[in-house]
């Protein structure tokens, strides 16, 4: 009956897996992993797909793993699981993905700013270099794009990117490394002055 002890624990004080677990008997449970996860995977979709895909996508990854949570088996880490549900989610939208990128390499405005960055000069540099390295990422291979955005946008670590991309951890290392050399090639180099 260890279930029952879960269940009657608030959710915010349960770990991942236990809170997919009270799920199964209180489906309502399930609202604390959104809670959780919703923003930062927002933010990673929105920068992949643009703002308009967004919050489908992210509405789309959390039925999904409603739907599903029978299924998790507490093996991988709840995130990890979420990340690879967007992952095959994201991987559907490809074209756009790329002819976003394309239409950004072309135009130099980021589909995914809210437009407060334009305001920061500390990004002044970053934007001037936005064009190419969009066009470099829309050259990029679909698994090496995602594995290089999971750390750069997503932040996950590189043991987090293999579970979500369902790869060894040296695949997932050698992609990053590839996908950051092709990246520095296609980027001019940076001029230091002093």
């Amino acid at each position: 009956m260890a279930t029952a002890r879960v269940v009657s624990q608030p959710a915010e004080k349960l770990d991942d897996s236990g809170i997919v677990a009270a799920s199964l008997e209180d489906p309502e449970a399930f609202g604390e992993l959104f809670r959780r996860h919703a923003p930062r995977l927002h933010a990673y979709i929105k920068r992949r797909l643009g703002s308009t895909l967004a919050d489908d996508v992210v509405a789309e990854t959390f039925a999904t793993a409603f739907r599903q949570r029978g299924r998790f088996d507490g093996r991988a880490e709840f995130a990890a699981w979420l990340w690879g549900i967007a992952g095959h989610l994201i991987a559907r939208h490809h074209r756009q993905e790329t002819r976003m990128y394309r239409a950004f390499a072309r135009t130099g405005v980021d589909p995914a700013e809210d437009g407060i960055a334009d305001l920061a000069g500390d990004r002044a540099d970053a934007a001037a270099r936005s064009p190419q390295l969009a066009k470099a990422l829309a050259s990029l291979s679909a698994q090496d794009r995602s594995a290089v955005l999971l750390l750069a946008w997503g932040e996950l670590s590189y043991a987090e990117i293999a579970a979500t991309l369902d790869l060894p951890l040296g695949t997932v290392k050698a992609k990053i490394h590839r996908a950051r050399t092709k990246l520095r090639k296609a980027l001019p180099e940076e001029k230091n002055d002093g």
